[in-house]
């Protein structure tokens, strides 16, 4: 694996930092793995012969860099240095300190998988000019040759269960199969993953959902029992049956849907998919930057997208009635966007990613009840984007999702073709038709309370929104305009009052 100089001249420093104090370092971990597949990794795993929490902040202090304590328990901290060079990658590289316990072959063998069970000495690798010195006790160089999970091992789960959820995630990040007698550890350790802090989960599974095959682990995951031991909330959907027009039961559904999450943007494939089906659907480079960007806490706009496909029905089961001979789930989408972020606080997600997933909860049946027979009026559309905010390209593509894995195999091409027109429709005024999107602002509440004695409260509101949207209906579209046109609302109003 090739670094930049920028990375090789930050190790040296590491290890001139390193050898000032006589303290023994080795590279190790997803480094070191990392390192032998050939994949670029800004993160760097150090096994230090010494205490690595005073190691890591001396270190942060001399390299002006950050320091943060991972697990003060168990003796983990990071460094988080940032590139200096205009050319360097602009995210920031963390090193990750342990200390070692009895010797590096002792302490790779208190380690998760044996393909993060290897070590490099740090003054070994910098100087080395043919093959690395691996320290690989546990034949992790193997099984990473064969593509294969295993644990160190029978105590690793109970060692630390949030390794349950991080062999789900290296088999999905590198395409690796986990072993029969490690999947076996895992479906009788899924209990402990409750044990686990939010924070920790959180990353874990923001990475799961980063990845291309997230729907198919996923479905691994609820397979093993995982999936419902993280969120037991999802459990009660898997008996309850939908509308005939649904191929699977609630449960099902929602794992479907995350794979036709990631086919509908391009990044994954489904089952059921081809490219006819989003052949309609303009795609652009910058709606491939829109997903791919970064929320928060590591999550991109498309992890998120798939976790609501997960979590989009989630109050499907306590809503559900007969009307006649016909299910209903009336108020689904609002009890479930209520139900969401209870369960994403305590996965410990940001305020950021819980909005976004809400607003996509709240809003995943709105693109195709706005329009019904006909595309959407501009005030409908005004609305559509007023209500979904920062989620509004997002929901469009949840919509398709979840008409997508409704249908699974049964999909009416002549439905979807409608569907995809109403979408198609959303995205050309959100891109080519910003005054209707986002009208440009006439007017604001100080002209209410100075020109028309209103006081600020909901009424200015309220008041300021008619405008808005008025606008984008075309109607009002200078300064005199919308001040007539508050003057005859207030009008209207105070004849109402009086009537």
């Amino acid at each position: 694996m090739q670094f930049n100089e920028e990375k090789l001249n930050l190790l040296k420093q590491v290890d001139s930092f390193l050898q000032e104090r006589q303290i023994e370092a080795y590279l190790v971990g997803g480094f070191v793995r990392d390192l032998l597949i050939g994949r670029e990794t800004a993160d760097i795993d150090l096994a230090v012969q010494a205490n690595a929490l005073t190691t890591a902040q001396e270190m942060a202090a001399v390299l002006q860099g950050k320091y943060v304590p991972l697990d003060e328990e168990h003796g983990i901290a990071r460094v988080v240095l940032f590139p200096t060079s205009e050319a360097a990658n602009s995210r920031p590289w963390y090193i990750d300190l342990s200390s070692i316990v009895g010797g590096i072959e002792n302490d790779l063998g208190r380690r998760d998988f044996t393909i993060n069970a290897m070590a490099v000495p740090l003054r070994s690798f910098l100087g080395a000019t043919s093959a690395l010195e691996v320290i690989d006790p546990f034949k992790g160089r193997a099984d990473l040759d064969k593509r294969q999970i295993r644990a160190v091992s029978q105590t690793v789960f109970i060692d630390d269960p949030l390794r349950l959820l991080r062999a789900i995630r290296l088999a999905a990040e590198l395409d690796l199969t986990i072993l029969p007698e490690t999947e076996i550890l895992i479906r009788q350790s899924v209990a402990l993953i409750t044990r686990v802090a939010g924070e920790r989960i959180h990353d874990e599974l923001v990475r799961i959902f980063n990845t291309l095959q997230a729907g198919r682990f996923v479905r691994f995951m609820d397979d093993l029992g995982l999936l419902t031991a993280l969120i037991p909330e999802l459990e009660s959907g898997r008996s309850v049956e939908q509308p005939q027009e649904h191929h699977w039961k609630v449960l099902d559904h929602a794992i479907e849907s995350i794979s036709a999450a990631g086919f509908s943007i391009r990044q994954g494939q489904w089952d059921y998919g081809n490219a006819a089906l989003l052949s309609d659907i303009p795609w652009s480079e910058d709606m491939d930057l829109y997903f791919h960007s970064e929320v928060a806490g590591g999550s991109t706009q498309a992890a998120l997208l798939k976790l609501s496909a997960l979590l989009h029905d989630i109050a499907k089961p306590e809503t559900r009635i007969l009307s006649g001979e016909k299910i209903r789930f009336y108020g689904h989408d609002i009890q479930g966007a209520d139900r969401v972020k209870v369960i994403l606080e305590r996965l410990r997600f940001s305020n950021k990613e819980i909005d976004l997933v809400e607003k996509m909860v709240r809003f995943h049946m709105r693109p195709t009840q706005i329009g019904h027979e006909e595309l959407p009026t501009r005030r409908a559309v005004f609305r559509y984007f007023r209500d979904t905010g920062n989620a509004g390209i997002s929901v469009l593509f949840l919509s398709l999702a979840d008409h997508l894995a409704a249908r699974g195999p049964n999909l009416d091409t002549d439905q979807w073709r409608w569907h995809v027109n109403q979408v198609v429709f959303l995205l050309n005024e959100y891109f080519n038709r910003k005054e209707t999107v986002s009208p440009v602002k006439l007017i604001d509440g100080h002209d209410l309370i100075h020109l028309f004695g209103l006081t600020p409260g909901q009424e200015i509101r309220e008041i300021l929104d008619s405008v808005k949207e008025a606008q984008a209906a075309g109607e009002i579209g200078t300064r005199e305009e919308a001040l007539s046109y508050v003057k005859n609302q207030l009008l209207y109003r105070k004849q109402n009052l009086e009537g």
